[in-house]
């Protein structure tokens, strides 16, 4: 069975949620553990029951280990305000996990750059 696009509706809550999450974690989480971040992107389950927040430390820096720590302490917290302000009856259980796309891609781009400069 071929897996389907999600929906604009379903775009439109998982974009709203990292809007509303970044907003929350700059502004309402006092958690030292957890520090400056970026929400990159929010994946939801389809019928809305898990989400996935990818994050990413402030400036590209390396995400010290106990920032999961903190933002899973924080996840309740976050769960019930997210459903507050983007208007869901249930609200999605928050699992976060460190974004490495930018960190592949400078790998992949430090690769080229070497297979490129070995040709000429």
């Amino acid at each position: 069975m071929a897996k389907s696009a999600p929906s604009q509706r379903h775009q439109r809550i998982e974009a709203e949620m990292q809007r509303t999450l970044a907003e929350l974690l700059s502004r309402e989480v006092k958690d030292p553990r957890i520090g400056p971040l970026t929400v990159t992107l929010v994946t939801a389950a389809r019928d809305l029951s898990t989400a996935k927040v990818h994050v990413v430390a402030f400036g590209g820096a390396k995400a010290p280990p106990e920032m999961l720590t903190g933002l899973a302490a924080a996840a309740g917290f976050l769960r019930g305000e997210v459903g507050r302000r983007v208007g869901l009856r249930h609200a999605p259980r928050l699992e976060f996990v460190i974004d490495e796309t930018f960190e592949r891609a400078a790998k992949l781009t430090a690769l080229i750059t070497a297979a490129v400069k070995g040709e000429a």
